[in-house]
């Protein structure tokens, strides 16, 4: 069984936790480990393969957080350059698979903690899949959640004979399925009992899933079938499909596309502890807390505090008779709501970008294939770098028109190229760039090089 993990997204409605370039499913927020890196292991259990589904940007902070986790399995990557929904990149990937291959897709961004309920349902899914079923998963409801969608399950899909305890699983045909509804609604959908919050996970055929594709949305199979098609080989490794390709295909969901109208859908029941982390206040419901139910966090201090979020990792929060808020401190944003309020985030969200900052989009500190930079001033006229470049990776060769630089070499040997001569730059040593010069760093040693990059110039935008 594959594993199809969908990495898109930008989780706006973590903010400024989460950013476009560094979206929630890669942020580290339970001991060390990421949302992404909890997808993966969970799941290797029963898949052989795991096939990222991502954007070029974040495709690198998919490599970094794999090379911290191995994992024996066979690892493949598509890139989309620019998404399209859930349909199209699960049939790109499906495309790339075997077509009697059995995948199980599922969001990258997910937290399930009853691992073991879990691995019984997608056992019982499989059980479906090689039956030629289309397999969605739906989340018992545990209250009138009004921010989900949901399926409304049919009759019982019986079990045979000789049913195991797997196979003995509730398993249910989809008798519709059914938008966000109001707080009215959702509370009949809890009292009916046959209603389940709509997980965004599946499991199939890859060629039943391609076949629903092509009979209900022609057009979307067509165009993905040519981008792939256009990519080079779809059995490697690493699959770019070409950004006029991708913007040909039509954008819909998978719901849309297939699940609504295919007649070979079933749903799978699953209770199995689950949250989506679409909120700063399903976060909290996640996180460990202390005696007075604040979140735990070695640079707190609660003073007559009780029950809130608090993030932050660079400096001390001092809390004095403060209860039920939301305190989430970076670098260069601090948002403080009530609790109960955090949908409300994506409002932010908009207004800083028709302000035109940055601030939506990524963090100070980025991240690169090379490494990453992190921004410690940033004034008219000067900016001043952090940056860390891996062992074996390099810059990219390049040359400014607006600004000169300066690299001081603070740990490890860089091998420096400046115009058409290459020396080795060591701890306290230093280089200097003139505008308009081509040069380039490179590590080639066994340890991370961190230099200080000070540039002056009239211009010193990332686009220079």
């Amino acid at each position: 069984m594959t594993n199809i993990i969908l990495c898109g997204g930008s989780g706006t409605r973590l903010w400024p936790i989460s950013r476009n370039l560094m979206p929630k499913q890669f942020v580290k927020l339970f001991e060390g480990k990421s949302l992404f890196q909890l997808t993966l292991a969970r799941n290797a259990k029963l898949c052989t393969t795991q096939f990222i589904v991502s954007n070029a940007e974040q495709y690198f902070l998919a490599l970094d957080q794999i090379e911290a986790q191995p994992l024996s399995h066979e690892t493949r990557y598509l890139l989309e350059p620019l998404a399209r929904n859930t349909a199209p990149a699960i049939a790109l990937a499906c495309m790339a698979c075997a077509s009697d291959e059995i995948v199980l897709v599922t969001p990258s961004d997910h937290l399930i903690k009853n691992e073991a309920a879990y691995e019984k349902v997608l056992l019982r899914a499989k059980e479906l899949a090689q039956e030629d079923y289309l397999v969605t998963f739906g989340i018992t409801p545990t209250f009138a959640q009004t921010g989900f969608g949901y399926i409304e399950g049919g009759d019982v899909h019986p079990a045979n004979a000789l049913a195991t305890e797997v196979s003995a699983l509730s398993a249910r045909d989809v008798k519709a399925f059914h938008e966000k509804p109001d707080f009215a609604t959702a509370t009949e959908y809890l009292k009916a009992g046959n209603y389940y919050w709509n997980s965004g996970m599946f499991c199939f055929k890859a060629g039943v899933f391609l076949q629903e594709l092509q009979t209900y949305a022609p057009h979307i199979h067509a165009a993905c079938q040519n981008a792939l098609q256009s990519s080079g080989s779809a059995s490697s490794a690493l699959i770019r499909i070409k950004h006029e390709e991708m913007l040909s295909i039509p954008e819909d969901s998978i719901d849309y596309a297939v699940m609504e109208k295919s007649q070979k859908v079933k749903i799978v029941p699953s209770d199995i502890d689950w949250s989506d982390l679409g909120s700063f206040d399903a976060l909290y419901d996640e996180l460990p807390k202390d005696k007075n139910g604040n979140t735990i966090n070695s640079n707190h201090i609660a003073i007559d505090s009780k029950n809130n979020l608090i993030y932050g990792e660079e400096r001390i929060i001092a809390t004095i008779d403060i209860n039920d808020l939301l305190i989430i401190d970076t670098t260069d944003a601090l948002l403080i709501s009530q609790k109960g309020s955090s949908q409300k985030v994506k409002e932010v969200v908009k207004e800083i970008k028709d302000r035109g900052t940055n601030l939506h989009n990524i963090h100070l500190t980025a991240h690169r294939p090379w490494g990453t930079y992190t921004i410690l001033e940033d004034s008219p006229g000067y900016k001043i770098k952090r940056i860390e470049v891996k062992p074996g990776c390099r810059l990219s060769l390049q040359k400014h028109f607006h600004r000169n630089e300066h690299w001081i070499i603070v740990s490890g040997t860089a091998t420096v190229t400046v115009g058409e001569e290459t020396r080795l730059v060591r701890p306290n040593e230093s280089t200097y760039i003139k505008m308009g010069e081509t040069h380039r760093l490179s590590n080639e040693g066994l340890i991370p090089v961190i230099l200080i990059e000070a540039q002056v110039g009239e211009y010193t935008g990332e686009d220079d």
